[in-house]
C-alpha cells in the first residue's frame, strides 16, 4: 500500500502534470459568477499565479494558512480578495472563485482509483476550504477599509470651508454634528485660518437637524479653538425652533456673538472689519 509520503507526491504529480487543464476549468468555474464584469483573460490572470503557488504544498500541504510556508499563498489571496471587493463584488462572488477549485481537482481525479490519492485529496480540500475563509475574511476587512474611507471622504465633502470675502471664512454645516464631524471641522476651519491669514469665521448651522447640549459643547469646542487662533466666530443659521431648544435646554454660548442668518453673520464680520454694506437705489 502506498504511503500518505507518495500519496502526497502521486496527487502533486497528478495535478502538476495536468496543471494547464485544471487551470482552464477552473477559470471556467470562477468565471461563471462574474460573467460580464470580468473577462476569462482577467480571471486567470488572479487565478494563474495563485495556482503555482498552490500545486507545491498539494495533496501534503497544511490547512493552518498561519504557518510560514503558507505566507505565499495568503499573499496572493490577500491582494484577489482586495481587488475584488474595491472592484464591487460580493464576498459570495469572491469566496466562490476560490472554492471552484475543489470541483476541478475532484473532476481531474475522480477516476483515480488511489485510495492513498484520494486521502491527500481530502486532506486537499481542508485547505481549498481554509484558503476559501482566508478569502471571506480579507474582503471583510477590505470592504470595512472602504466603508471607513468613503465616511471619511462624505465628512470632508459635508464640511467645506468657503471664503466669503477677504479674511472672512464660513463653514456651513448639514445634518447631525457628532463628535467625529466636529473633530474634522475643527481640523479644516484652523487648516484654512492658519492658510488664509483669516480673522473671521462664520459657523452656519442652518441645515444642522437638532440643536442638544452635546451639538452645543461641539460648537463651543469648535470657537473656542478658532479663538485659540485669533479668529473671531460667529454662530449663524440659528432658526425659532433651534433657538426656543437652547433656551429650554439651558444652553449658554456665553460672550459668542450668535446671528439668525448667514447673511447677518457675514455683515456683522464686514463691520467689524470698518466695511459698511449700504444698498443703493437702481437707477431707472
Amino acid at each position: 500500500m502506498a504511503t500518505d509520503a507518495e500519496g502526497a507526491h502521486h496527487l502533486k504529480n497528478l495535478l502538476q502534470h495536468n496543471a494547464e487543464t485544471l487551470l482552464a476549468r477552473w477559470v471556467e468555474l470562477a468565471a461563471e459568477p462574474v460573467r460580464g464584469r470580468l473577462t476569462a483573460a482577467e480571471v486567470e490572470g488572479d487565478l494563474r499565479e495563485l495556482l503555482q503557488a498552490l500545486l507545491p504544498v498539494a495533496g501534503g500541504g497544511s490547512a493552518d494558512l498561519d504557518q510560514e510556508h503558507n505566507g505565499e499563498l495568503r499573499a496572493l489571496l490577500a491582494e484577489l480578495s482586495r481587488n475584488r471587493a474595491r472592484q464591487g463584488f460580493s464576498s459570495t462572488e469572491t469566496a466562490s472563485s476560490v472554492f471552484a477549485l475543489k470541483r476541478a481537482v475532484f473532476e481531474l481525479t475522480e477516476q483515480n482509483e488511489d485510495p492513498a490519492v484520494f486521502r491527500e485529496l481530502l486532506r486537499f480540500s481542508e485547505l481549498v476550504d481554509a484558503l476559501g475563509l482566508w478569502t471571506f475574511e480579507t474582503y471583510a476587512a477590505t470592504r470595512e477599509e472602504i466603508i471607513t474611507e468613503q465616511s471619511e471622504q462624505l465628512l470632508e465633502l459635508t464640511t467645506p470651508v468657503v471664503k466669503l470675502w477677504e479674511g472672512i471664512l464660513a463653514v456651513p454645516l448639514v445634518g447631525t454634528l457628532d463628535s467625529t464631524r466636529t473633530q474634522v471641522v475643527m481640523e479644516k476651519l484652523l487648516e484654512a485660518l492658519v492658510a488664509t491669514g483669516s480673522e473671521h469665521a462664520i459657523i452656519d448651522i442652518t441645515g444642522v437637524l437638532a440643536v442638544d447640549t452635546q451639538v452645543a459643547q461641539h460648537l463651543l469646542k469648535t470657537v473656542v479653538a478658532a479663538r485659540l487662533m485669533g479668529a473671531e466666530c460667529t454662530i449663524s443659521g440659528i432658526r425659532p425652533q433651534i433657538a426656543q431648544t437652547i433656551v429650554a435646554l439651558g444652553i449658554e454660548f456665553g460672550d459668542i456673538t450668535t446671528k439668525a442668518t448667514l447673511a447677518d453673520a457675514l455683515r456683522h464680520a464686514l463691520r467689524r472689519d470698518g466695511v459698511e454694506v449700504v444698498r443703493h437705489e437702481r437707477a431707472v
